[in-house]
């Protein structure tokens, strides 16, 4: 992406799986809520479930929640999402639940963990328009990846760009790793390469 003149795809690295083995990829579908400790608990579940009744299949939801302090995903809703088919689910904020949503296998990538949840504190205000997470800009139809090394956002304009540019590069890091593995000093296989 840096070649390509893009620097901000790479949210911030608290951002992680709840089990370090999960991956999600997929078209992102955004969200964007406040906290709002007025509100009445019953309406915060009520536009809670209406929010996960609205993710689509196929997509990954991406929420900035603009809080740290409350949960955004647990077990209940992290198996609601599932069986609708959606392919992940990434906030910046914590998730609770960890140890039944880890088990779940559905992909949550959350910045932490805390048993305080939502009801009575919090409500989504927008649905598929852009957001921002760590000054990365990220647009519902943008292409997100995650795995064990963190979460990043591709702008949907750059995607195809992309998948050559990364194909090309695993082809010539591929070329480096085998020169390297098969005695080539590393200096020499920059050298022959210019890619490490």
């Amino acid at each position: 992406m840096r070649k390509l003149g893009h620097q901000a795809c790479v949210l911030p690295m608290a951002i992680r799986g709840v089990d370090p083995a999960m991956r999600v990829a997929g078209e992102a579908w955004t969200v964007e809520g406040h906290v709002d400790r007025t509100l009445d608990p019953d309406l915060t579940l009520l536009e809670w479930t209406r929010l996960l009744s609205r993710a689509p299949r196929g997509k990954v939801l991406v929420l900035q929640p603009h809080t740290r302090d409350i949960a955004l995903m647990g077990e209940l809703s992290a198996k609601a999402l599932a069986m609708k088919g959606v392919r992940g689910f990434v906030v910046e904020a914590p998730c609770r639940d960890v140890a039944e949503v880890a088990a779940l296998g559905f992909p949550v990538f959350a910045a932490g963990a805390t048993p305080s949840d939502i009801t009575g504190r919090w409500v989504a205000h927008a649905f598929g328009r852009p957001i921002d997470i760590g000054g990365v800009t990220i647009a519902s139809g943008d292409f997100v990846a995650g795995d064990r090394d963190g979460v990043v956002a591709i702008p949907r304009a750059l995607a195809k760009r992309v998948v050559a540019e990364t194909e090309r590069v695993m082809g010539t890091e591929g070329a480096v790793r085998k020169a390297i593995l098969g005695g080539m000093d590393p200096y020499k296989a920059y050298l022959k390469h210019r890619k490490f």
